[in-house]
């Protein structure tokens, strides 16, 4: 079985929901507490294995190649002044060279046509895809969990949760069929069903391992929905030849696409940080019970 050594991550999107701060900042660099929400995506795939970093970028995005280099006269600096705690944080985050790669989608065609961009970077190997939106809260990666279910199965592997099942329409869907090692075998995917038409209510939440034959189907794949090249439609192609299987994500997941979700990744992490927990829950607490009544009565 071919080991899972690279993951690529779509960063081209223009984040709209953000303006006007997207304007000059890409929404992968948006910070939740101190760091940037592409840097927690990225985390997740070291702690998987992960040995090269694919950036699927776009226009006005080279911040982000920045961030993942070395900033000489910033690391000079803190070697001046002494800063060891400062440089060893830089240090442990920095891509050994040669481990990140960067390629252009240089139209907004969707997600299956940023999938398909990587593909001579991809090569003919399986691979992780980390939608940079989604960051993932769990003392275990989501992606980690995902390689271990892979090594047992092989196939393709699709981080799932489940939903209020009245909400089927808003997302991808799986069928869940019968267990397997640490997952279940799908069978079958539905875009945006109606309650009554969803095979469950495990919806897909934006982690993948994918065979490298997705490229081959991609590349032909009409556009579908959005007028995009959907990359749902290309893994239903998959699916009638190869297997795919869920595993179920218990943990947290922030939608950092979108004003609600990223704030509550901010609060959320940094709960989880001992430096500052204990501050920001103070505050918190302080903010709720300051609220203006009549607003306060409208959260409840």
């Amino acid at each position: 079985m071919r080991r899972v050594r690279k993951a690529v991550f779509p960063v081209a999107g223009l984040g709209t929901r953000f303006l006007p701060a997207t304007k000059a900042i890409p929404k992968e660099m948006l910070t939740v507490v101190d760091r940037p929400v592409i840097q927690y995506v990225v985390d997740e795939a070291r702690q998987a294995g992960i040995e090269h970093l694919i950036f699927v970028t776009g226009r006005n995005k080279g911040v982000i190649e920045d961030y993942f280099d070395i900033q000489v006269e910033l690391v000079n600096t803190l070697t001046e002044r002494g800063k060891e705690a400062e440089l060893s944080l830089l240090d442990s985050l920095q891509p050994k060279p040669g481990t990140a790669s960067f390629t252009r989608q240089q139209a907004p065609l969707g997600l299956g046509h940023a999938v398909w961009c990587a593909r001579d970077l991809v090569g003919g190997e399986p691979f992780a895809l980390l939608l940079p939106d989604m960051i993932m809260q769990a003392e275990q990666g989501c992606m980690k969990k995902m390689v271990e279910l892979y090594e047992e199965t092989g196939g393709n592997i699709l981080s799932v949760e489940q939903c209020d099942p009245a909400e089927t329409h808003k997302y991808g869907i799986v069928g869940r069929a019968e267990d397997v090692g640490t997952g279940f075998r799908i069978d079958g995917m539905v875009e945006k069903p109606k309650a009554a038409e969803a095979p469950s209510n495990f919806f897909i939440s934006g982690r993948y391992i994918l065979q490298p034959e997705i490229f081959d189907i991609l590349e032909t794949q009409e556009k579908g929905a959005g007028n995009e090249i959907q990359l749902t439609d290309g893994m239903l192609k998959l699916a009638a030849r190869q297997d795919f299987y869920g595993y179920h994500f218990t943990g947290r997941t922030f939608d950092c696409g979108s004003k609600e979700g990223f704030i509550e990744a901010n609060v959320a992490f940094a709960l989880w940080r001992p430096d500052i927990r204990e501050k920001v829950y103070d505050n918190l607490q302080e903010l709720i019970e300051n609220v203006e009544p009549s607003r306060r009565r409208a959260f409840a």
